[in-house]
């Protein structure tokens, strides 16, 4: 007999590292957002995992969904509500899923309000980006996603090149990386990053909104890498006739867009881009 799913409970909740708030979307019935100290961190809609809401989250579903046909197997660094795990699933009945995050009581939380269990074949892992990923197979996933960030901040540890070679060892050979970050004004950490991932990776492309690519607003940008060959031009159309309009750089665009910034080390002080006030109201 089919297990019932409880009706989620909109409100506050306290995790481990700090509180969280459930909202329902007032404009979709089975919606729901994930929100911490007031930046939004996850959509989901439980009856449709193939809606996605947040502008960033659809440009790496267009990568995926451009990897060739049949299940994959998945890593995703940083949980949320597993938005794109329930999206792989859903498009592609049979993948598996390791999730790594650090927050053991935001894990039971979306176990509880949103359903996890319906997510077929999914692992989780509480631990923090760089234990879980030493701990994961050489060479035993199709996709790493890398969606982790402390508040609105990327952590800096899960930026560097060191990091980039770990997250290489776990990808099969024709495996595609994702890495979601956030930057903003002279796109100066995003331009550090996406050296450090070409460092590692013989194929790359960046993906956002043409406003936030010209440094003219924060948000969120999308990093693409293989070592196999990205599908360069069905990416740029797709991304183009998106929602969002996006871009995608590649190439020598993409050379001219890093100019000359040095990858990111372990130990380095850097500083990941806060999101100024006015971002999120």
């Amino acid at each position: 007999m089919a297990r019932a799913q409880r009706e989620p409970m909109p409100g506050l909740y306290p995790v481990t590292f700090g509180e969280i708030e459930l909202l329902r979307d007032l404009d979709r019935q089975d919606g729901w957002v994930l929100s911490k100290d007031g930046v939004p961190q996850s959509y989901v809609d439980l009856q449709d995992p193939t809606y996605l809401d947040f502008e960033y989250v659809r440009l790496m579903a267009d990568v995926i969904d451009l990897i060739p046909d049949g299940p994959l197997s998945c890593v995703h660094v940083g949980g949320g509500a597993c938005t794109i795990p329930r999206y792989v699933s859903t498009t592609r009945p049979g993948s598996r899923h390791i999730v790594i995050e650090p927050d053991g009581l935001l894990v039971n939380l979306i176990r509880e309000q949103l359903d996890l269990r319906s997510v077929p074949r999914l692992k989780v892992m509480v631990l923090d980006g760089r234990e879980g990923v030493a701990r994961v197979w050489d060479s035993s996933a199709d996709l790493v996603v890398l969606d982790a960030f402390a508040g609105a901040t990327m952590p800096v540890e899960l930026a560097t090149a060191e990091y980039m070679g770990d997250l290489a060892r776990v990808l099969r050979p024709a495996g595609t990386l994702l890495v979601n970050l956030a930057d903003g004004k002279g796109l100066a950490f995003a331009r550090r990053l996406v050296a450090t991932v070409r460092e590692t990776f013989g194929d790359v492309a960046l993906l956002a909104e043409p406003g936030v690519l010209r440094g003219r607003r924060f948000g969120n940008l999308i990093v693409a890498a293989t070592r196999s060959g990205l599908p360069v031009d069905l990416l740029t159309r797709r991304a183009a006739g998106g929602l969002t309009q996006a871009r995608c750089l590649h190439g020598d665009e993409l050379t001219r867009f890093v100019a000359g910034a040095s990858p990111i080390r372990d130990g380095e002080p850097v500083s990941a881009p806060v999101p100024p006030p006015a971002v999120f109201g």
